[in-house]
């Protein structure tokens, strides 16, 4: 496990509850946080209820020890710090490997799903790439609130082996070959989920946000059609269920960031207030520059990119999204 967020900490929390023999590895970069881990069991930044019942020596801040000892590589590190994380491993140290995103985002720069930057990148072959994806949030997994994940893989036959990692009471999992769809699906319901937001945050009601939302369905439709044209099921749980959840969840910091800045909060005052990064923030300017090249008809990533971006005036720019939705 690459990263010491909510995520990182649900997923080994799945993994740990699944009676799958495993050894179970952990990479964090903060010392102080792996010191409290090794001595208390409880992450003291992120879901600080759920025990960790992993080897006190499996915890460690060097990088290139935990790849070099796991066959399983579990990328959970926020996409604006991928490049930054990884910056020391080799291609050659990867190869091998299977690596698995849990990041819903694009890598900055690049502006490429994280797929296509390992690669490309690191020259994982595709074969060798999963990507997690919900809807699933890390507080209810603590709770041990049922959920469910998708995980999807061209190789699908891997993609049933991981899923099984993972099966536990609480957690249910499906399988897809859609590996590009469902990474972009999760990449863009963080910025639907910061739409919805700010559409809260300047005082739009619930039947508003219905409409919003399923305009949202339809962009993201049109978007993975245009990017990967296969046969998809828009309605599956790893579509529309994850951006139904982090559309509407208390648990949403997509959601939450949005609503700071519909209440007038500035970009910059709400990424200090928040203590978790809101992947929808950077993935409205990525979008936007990839989208120049599909060109797909996105007036709602058009609207967030406009207002985190362009500093348009949320009221004004939710207003003229009203004249563009049915």
């Amino acid at each position: 496990m690459i990263g010491g967020g909510s995520w990182a900490t649900a997923i080994i929390k799945m993994l740990s509850d699944n009676f799958s023999a495993k050894e179970i590895y952990w990479w964090m970069r903060n010392a102080d946080s792996i010191a409290h881990l090794q001595k208390y069991k409880h992450n003291p930044n992120y879901l600080s209820s759920v025990e960790i019942r992993i080897p006190e020596d499996n915890i460690s801040d060097d990088i290139a020890a935990i790849i070099g000892k796991a066959d399983y590589i579990v990328l959970n590190v926020p996409a604006a710090f991928l490049k930054e994380t990884l910056a020391g491993i080799s291609p050659e140290q990867l190869k091998g490997k299977k690596v698995i995103s849990a990041i819903k985002g694009i890598v900055p720069d690049e502006n490429q799903i994280i797929g296509e930057f390992l690669n490309q990148k690191y020259q994982v072959p595709l074969s060798d790439i999963l990507v997690i994806s919900g809807p699933c949030h890390a507080e209810e997994v603590a709770l041990e609130k049922l959920s469910y994940l998708t995980i999807a893989s061209v190789n699908v036959g891997l993609a049933g082996f991981f899923a099984n990692l993972l099966n536990t009471r609480y957690i249910k999992t499906n399988v897809s070959d859609d590996i590009f769809g469902t990474e972009y699906a999760a990449v863009l319901k963080n910025i639907y989920a910061v739409a919805s937001g700010i559409c809260h945050g300047v005082g739009y009601g619930d039947n508003f946000q219905a409409v919003l939302i399923s305009n949202a369905i339809r962009e993201i439709k049109r978007f993975v059609d245009a990017v990967h044209p296969i046969s998809r099921d828009i309605m599956e749980s790893a579509y529309l269920g994850d951006l139904l959840v982090t559309a509407y969840s208390q648990f949403s910091r997509n959601r939450t960031f949005g609503n700071m800045i519909g209440k007038g909060y500035t970009v910059k005052s709400a990424q200090l207030e928040m203590n978790m990064v809101a992947e929808g923030y950077y993935a409205a300017s990525c979008m936007h520059f990839i989208n120049k090249k599909y060109k797909v008809d996105m007036p709602i990533s058009r609207a967030v990119y406009a207002i985190l971006y362009e500093k348009h005036s949320p009221h004004i720019e939710m207003r003229l999204l009203t004249e563009q939705l049915s």
